[in-house]
């Protein structure tokens, strides 16, 4: 095994063949250079600029090595190249990429911030500048469709999903869940649909106590997205989708007087099972006779104890059949303001679905639940940082349209645009980057570059 003072290793695959030396000796060069597409994209919209003014300074001038647009760009980025702990920071301090998208000489500048440095940042940011940052990701990415879409969509749906986010330590706040069965957090995740678009790109997440209803923080999170989303589409109807676990007298009634249109799921009880019981009879005959699952529509008007009046309530009766399995009763209900049939209100509630997998990008791709800080501000901090290099992941798939890393997802985008090997050479005009003559997506790559802001 290689160590600092072990400049080659030496392989011998053919006892007659000819050994194959593996030598460390390429300086200037890193196995991440397509970073540079992510620079590209920060640099058009101004993300991490925009996210480092929210940051207040208070340290000495004269003793500041690293500078706050530095740190944040270097967590950031480090991040979105799959290094999501500040433990990782000394394997990257001399990287020739991350000094340059950091924005320091990658020859000649001096190395990137280490983890108590690093760890330091996280922990001085405060409750302000948090909220501040959260403003700038959602004005930024609003801003953004704003431009694109030139203000003129129809429709904009927004979801809220809570996700679980596991503890293992002496976390603020981390508390004990039945429901996930573990020590956890639970952030929930903010994003937004333009018209018949299928992305659905992430504009907020707020981390939250791990015992906190689903519905907690929810009304001021709608609040604060519909303040901006309706300057920036004046004309645009919006409409809310959220699961059963947000299903709430105040919520409800938020809604309405926000004038939004709504599919919220209601979980299950004794009142609407006994609304659903005919259309259930119905549904189970109709199984029977079909030998399949099958699944009928219908509605009632109802209103739950604490509720000021009655709401429409979308009853989908669903008798589920597996093969060697007794029929199982499903009955489902979606609380909705929408005049559509039925059948349409419940497909329109069950395309919210797709956000789990922006869920599985944040937790898979980015580590969305590396939340291992003791203060529980450092881990919010940590949460909009990974929701800030996400945004750039997105927008990245988005200017991939039309090739092959349109649908990819966060770990395919970067094995396939990011992890390269290359070269960095710096004269005194220009920084060239040299990547290999055969990479397989060199096309792909050449051609969102262009999209990105490359000539």
């Amino acid at each position: 095994m290689a160590t600092a003072c072990i400049a080659q290793v030496t392989f011998r695959f053919e006892p007659k063949g000819k050994p194959v030396v593996a030598a460390f000796d390429i300086p200037d060069a890193s196995s991440d250079g397509g970073l540079v597409l992510l620079k590209g994209i920060d640099t058009q919209l101004g993300l991490t600029k925009r996210l480092a003014a929210c940051l207040a300074d208070a340290r000495q001038p004269a003793k500041v090595r690293h500078q706050t647009i530095e740190l944040l760009r270097q967590r950031v980025f480090g991040i979105a190249g799959g290094y999501a702990d500040c433990n990782d920071a000394a394997r990257l301090a001399d990287d020739v990429i991350y000094k340059l998208v950091v924005g320091r000489d990658p020859i000649a500048g001096p190395a990137l911030a280490s983890q108590p440095t690093l760890s330091r940042f996280e922990n001085a940011v405060g409750r302000r500048a948090l909220i501040g940052m959260g403003h700038v990701l959602a004005d930024t990415v609003i801003e953004h469709h704003r431009r694109r879409l030139k203000g003129r969509a129809t429709r904009i749906t927004i979801d809220l999903d809570p996700t679980d986010d596991p503890t293992h330590g002496q976390q603020e706040f981390t508390f004990f869940n039945g429901h996930y069965d573990t020590w956890c957090y639970l952030p929930v995740v903010a994003t937004v649909t333009f018209n018949d678009e299928a992305e659905q790109f992430a504009v907020a997440t707020v981390l939250r106590p791990g015992n906190a209803p689903a519905h907690r923080g929810a009304r001021g999170l709608l609040r604060r997205l519909l303040r901006q989303l309706r300057p920036a589409f004046p004309t645009a109807v919006v409409r809310v989708r959220l699961d059963g676990g947000f299903a709430s007298a105040p919520l409800f009634t938020f809604l309405e007087r926000a004038q939004v249109e709504y599919v919220v799921a209601m979980p299950s009880n004794a009142r609407l099972a006994k609304r659903a019981r005919r259309l259930m009879g119905k549904a189970r005959v109709l199984s029977r006779t079909t030998g399949r699952t099958e699944h009928l529509y219908g509605e009632t008007r109802y209103a739950a104890r604490k509720w000021t009046r009655k709401r429409r309530v979308v009853i989908k009766a669903e008798v589920v059949r597996h093969p060697g399995r007794a029929p199982k009763n499903n009955p489902r209900f979606v609380v909705t303001n929408l005049p559509d049939a039925p059948e349409t209100v419940y497909h329109l509630y069950c395309q919210r679905g797709d956000v789990e997998n922006r869920l599985k990008e944040l937790h898979h791709g980015l580590e969305l639940d590396r939340t291992s800080c003791s203060r529980f501000l450092a881990n919010q901090f940590r949460v909009l940082l990974t929701l800030a290099a996400y945004i750039l992941f997105q927008e990245l798939r988005h200017r991939a349209a039309g090739t092959l890393c349109a649908d990819a997802q966060v770990t395919t985008l970067r094995e396939r645009l990011l992890k390269l090997a290359v070269w960095v050479e710096r004269s005194v005009r220009r920084i060239v980057v040299h990547f290999p003559m055969t990479f397989p997506w060199r096309s792909t790559w050449q051609r969102i570059a262009g999209a990105v802001g490359a000539t």
